[in-house]
């Protein structure tokens, strides 16, 4: 990796009050000064430590205005207190390094500003004048920043990943996002490589649901979560990717290569279990100082954060669970939470993919008897006021509670959409609650982004390949399939507690090896046959069986999902022209196939006559070799049957030639 460092010594003069002072400031440009490469600028001002009297993350504000040579964009991103400036390998707790991310999104020079000021809480204060500048307010510099050069599912080669007003989200280079990945671990950074990681005993949540220290003991029963070491996925870590500490990481980081390896692209996890069914992941110096935060801990994730995102990898930041989701501040938006969000995005909000989720199991409207989730939307705005590349906003809550979490959101222009949990792998109920979802906020004129973030009921999930009935993965398989023709973006599969590798102990993403498998036939499906589900709807009725997932687009291109598979006969309505007719097999994935011919009277001869006679004129299809290829619109159409294994679940392409 070339890296430049640009060491840029500011002679600038600083106004405060009622005296001039005169600065001198050492500041650093790092990174590839590439197109939609992050690049680091460092400054060296006041020595502070995690642990000094006067908080040196509330009581700092460093935010960087960044602007485009042509004038038209200006980005003003917020830093954070960096230590040594190399805590990920020193551990350093103090130093005199303030630190911010920037990714820029477009060629040409760049000039960056630093506001730097002092005061009681200044850091959740939104006032550009709140308390006093000091050391190095002021200082400016500029950089220049050629086109990327990188490709394939480096992010760096696609920019960053944007909410753009439709039901998938987009690329900067054009390309749209089709989601599939792990929601499990929850817990993934519960990791014992990671410094100040430990598995704390309290705070958790009675059932009235009182916030009580002291226990061990989930109010379900389940204790405390073990350190992750994820050795299994040490074998996955290949010569050159990161490590920290004299080979600290390794089991993690070949974990998400071993994810990258399946051609999975995204991963899950909680930021805050403290106090949650994990208790071992929180971003402070202990569970239980809230405003201070530890800045190696920290800058380890983002090593594991950018490796994610070389790999192409969607980052699902779970700021809260339900267990946790009033130790800051009763749940209100309070100082405490707003620094939470403010050191989140100050330290990750550079990374591509990634969206920020309120809450898993949501549902402070309740607890904080807020029926229009007033609550919800302050954090959804605050977070967007001061993330500069507007990462999506979306919350999580029980299945049940859809309702009374997400009606009141509809429509409101800082949430993008439902984290979607089902308790359910039937794959015709998990459509439904998509579909719903697309649906409601299709007409309440926000389309949101919906995903199936947990499907499955708890205790099982999605099992592991080895589970005495693999039935439930073929329903997970479908599930996929059904999320798609639904409208929703895809699949993060949970992995269910009564599972020896789950949710919360998941240490081996090869117990479910198959999954994997399967989940990449049907994202390959689409990219390989150049299919355009981000312009495609809904349309199951245009098929006789009621099992069937029909997904359209404006009668130019049909994928239809058979769970049960069999045959199938389509209505191309009013559609003239001629069609291709292919087959896929999402079992095994590969090249589309051909399938054979259906005989109609056969398939109906044992239909009483009242039946027969309300069938629809079911043209024949063009037949080549005993193989069908091709039908003509308008009308019901004969698509045939699979080319093999005719009661196994299939896929039919068809397309307008």
């Amino acid at each position: 990796m070339n890296k430049l460092t640009l060491e840029i010594v500011l002679i600038f003069t600083l106004l405060t009050s009622p005296n001039i002072l005169f600065a001198q400031s050492n500041v650093s440009v790092d990174g590839e000064l590439k197109k939609w490469h992050p690049v680091t600028v460092t400054f060296e001002g006041p020595e502070a430590s995690e642990t000094d009297e006067y908080n040196p993350f509330s009581g700092y504000r460093l935010n960087v205005t960044f602007r485009h040579e042509s004038g038209r964009i200006a980005l003003l991103v917020p830093g954070y207190f960096a230590a040594d400036g190399n805590a990920a390998e020193t551990s350093a707790t103090s130093g005199n390094k303030w630190r911010v991310h920037f990714t820029p999104p477009t060629t040409g020079q760049w000039t960056y500003t630093a506001s730097f000021r002092m005061g009681e809480n200044i850091a959740v204060n939104t006032s550009s004048s709140a308390g006093e500048p000091l050391s190095f307010n002021g200082a400016s510099g500029t950089f220049t920043i050629a086109d990327t050069d990188k490709s394939g599912p480096d992010h760096r080669a696609k920019g960053m990943l944007r909410y753009v007003g439709e039901h998938y989200l987009r690329f900067d280079n054009g390309d749209w996002f089709m989601k599939g990945g792990a929601d499990a671990p929850e817990t993934l950074l519960g990791y014992a490589d990671f410094d100040g990681t430990y598995t704390h005993s309290g705070l958790t949540k009675d059932y009235g649901d009182n916030l009580i220290w002291g226990s061990t003991q989930h109010k379900d029963g389940r204790g405390a979560t073990p350190l992750k070491k994820y050795e299994a996925h040490i074998q996955d870590w290949k010569k050159g990717d990161p490590t920290w500490k004299d080979n600290k990481g390794k089991g993690l980081i070949g974990a998400l290569n071993y994810l990258h390896s399946k051609g999975m692209n995204a991963l899950s996890f909680l930021t805050l279990s403290a106090g949650g069914d994990g208790k071992n992941i929180w971003p402070w110096i202990s569970h239980t100082e809230v405003d201070r935060y530890d800045v190696s801990k920290l800058a380890q994730w983002e090593m594991v954060f950018t490796h994610g995102d070389h790999l192409g990898m969607f980052l699902h930041f779970k700021t809260h669970e339900n267990e946790n989701d009033q130790l800051l501040n009763g749940g209100k938006l309070g100082p405490e939470r707003k620094l939470y969000y403010r050191e989140l995005i100050a330290r990750f909000a550079h990374h591509h993919a990634l969206n920020w989720n309120l809450g898993e199991e949501h549902d402070l409207w309740e607890e904080l008897n807020d029926p229009d989730q007033l609550n919800a939307k302050s954090d959804a705005g605050y977070i967007h006021s001061l993330d500069p590349y507007d990462h999506p906003v979306v919350s999580h809550t029980f299945p049940g509670q859809y309702q009374q979490a997400y009606t009141p959101l509809l429509g409101f222009e800082y949430f993008e959409g439902p984290s979607i949990q089902t308790n359910s792998m039937r794959p015709w109920h998990n459509f439904d609650v998509i579909s719903y979802w697309v649906n409601a906020s299709r007409r309440a004129g926000r389309r949101w982004n919906v995903s199936m973030d947990e499907a499955g009921t708890g205790g099982l999930g999605v099992t592991t390949d080895d589970y005495d009935d693999n039935y439930n993965q073929d329903e997970a398989r479908a599930t996929y399939w059904a999320t798609i023709a639904a409208g929703g973006d895809g699949v993060e599969w949970y992995f269910g507690y009564s599972e020896e590798q789950n949710d919360l102990n998941m240490e081996d993403w090869r117990s479910r090896d198959a999954l994997w498998d399967y989940t990449r036939h049907a994202m390959n499906f689409y990219k390989d046959n150049n299919i355009p589900f981000w312009e495609m709807e809904n349309a199951n009725n245009l098929t006789r069986s009621e099992k069937d997932f029909v997904f359209t687009q404006n009668g130019e291109l049909y994928v239809i999902y058979l769970p049960a598979g069999g045959g199938s006969a389509l209505n191309l309505q009013g559609n003239s022209g001629t069609y291709t007719v292919d087959w896929f097999n999402p079992r095994t994935g590969g090249n589309l196939q051909k399938g054979k011919e259906m005989i109609i009277e056969e398939t109906y001869s044992r239909e009483p006559a009242s039946v027969l006679s309300a069938l629809p004129n079911i043209k024949k299809p063009r037949i080549q070799g005993g193989n069908v290829t091709e039908v003509t619109g308008p009308g019901w159409v004969n698509l045939g049957i699979p080319p093999e294994d005719v009661k196994e679940d299939w896929v039919i392409l068809v397309r307008k030639k």
